[in-house]
């Protein structure tokens, strides 16, 4: 009997009542429908996919303002490739404006940019950097690097964010019907465990931290029913191969220097308090001042993508879902990013 069927059984063994828990990874969103994991859970057990997609919470106001500065002509604007596609209040995205004669370029890693900029010093270089703390320490590296260099005409359009805060906010809802909480392995890989010990004790509920694979996948779930049916609520680590306690000390040195926490609005979900992350001194000399973006970020008129990142509405519940909105025609970043919801139900046709 292979190991994934084990756990499946032992899921199927000891569920006595009906339990929601959410994953907070889009990775992780991925991979539950890809291997169908979703459909061979006893029907007791609801998932609830969780606002774990930088890419789908990056701020329309930040969207907008790399919209602006990318028909600069003397600007050449660079991020990942999934945020070339995700629209602005007005529709646009940077792919468009690419195809009209902008010059947005996809880049690989970080560092990647401060060679750009060093080719092209009569061009003022921008990089969008996006990503929860996974991605941030390689954009810490890079400030570290450009202001070592003294390179002038690089410019750091910060749009990090940071899981634990928004999981704080919406395990506080009192209306939040997530019992138990899939924390995305990675994150815990450069985090470690501190802030999820926290958050399982105030908010009573269990927290496990969770690989990709189907197996490392079951083994979250199977913990985090064991923790729910014997009434317990507390921080486990079931990815042990890849997180320890403490994290990665290095990364976590890195974003303390170069970053500091600040509230952020989320796309769909408002205002986060130090939910995201912005250049502390003196690599603040590099950024792009934010707008005022407030806390009225919400979702767009026609994209509920908030009530699908805080897992009110199933992808499939949209009256766009699969027929004006695809992943060529996207209303919403969920639909546009390789973690988002709506794209992984798509792809997986639930």
């Amino acid at each position: 009997m292979s190991r994934a069927k084990a756990l499946l059984e032992q899921i199927h063994r000891i569920t006595t009542q009906p339990w929601t828990l959410m994953e907070v990874c889009g990775g992780q969103t991925h991979a539950l429908l890809r291997h169908g994991i979703d459909q061979l859970l006893p029907p007791e057990i609801t998932l609830i996919h969780g606002p774990g997609c930088p890419v789908c919470v990056t701020a329309t106001a930040r969207i907008d303002q790399a919209l602006t500065l990318a028909a600069q002509p003397d600007v050449i604007l660079c991020s990942y490739g999934d945020m070339l596609r995700v629209p602005g209040s007005d529709g646009r995205d940077l792919l468009s404006l690419r195809a009209a004669g902008a010059d947005v370029r996809v880049i690989a890693a970080p560092l990647d940019v401060l060679a750009l900029a060093q080719r092209h010093p009569e061009r003022q270089v921008v990089f969008l950097a996006v990503g929860f703390e996974t991605t941030a320490p390689a954009t810490a590296l890079l400030a570290q690097h450009a202001l070592a260099a003294g390179v002038s005409n690089l410019r750091l359009l910060v749009a990090h964010v940071r899981v634990a805060p928004v999981l704080d906010q919406l395990l506080g809802d009192p209306h939040c019907a997530v019992q138990g909480v899939l924390a995305a392995g990675h994150v815990c890989t450069v985090m470690g465990e501190a802030e999820y010990v926290d958050l399982a004790a105030r908010h009573r509920r269990p927290i496990v931290i969770t690989g990709f694979s189907a197996e490392e996948l079951l083994a979250g779930i199977l913990a985090c029913l064991r923790q729910l049916e014997q009434g317990e609520h507390r921080l486990e680590n079931a990815y042990a191969s890849a997180v320890n306690a403490n994290g990665n000390g290095a990364a976590r040195v890195l974003l303390e220097r170069v970053f500091e926490p600040v509230d952020t609005p989320w796309r769909g979900l408002g205002a986060i308090r130090a939910g995201g992350y912005r250049l502390r001194a003196p690599f603040d000399q590099l950024a792009i001042a934010s707008p005022d973006q407030g806390s009225s970020e919400t979702s767009e008129d026609c994209c509920p993508s908030g009530l699908v990142l805080q897992g009110l509405l199933r992808p499939n519940q949209c009256p766009s879902f699969g027929s004006r909105c695809t992943p060529d025609t996207p209303l919403g970043a969920p639909m546009v990013s390789s973690e988002g919801a709506c794209a992984a139900y798509h792809r997986y046709q639930h």
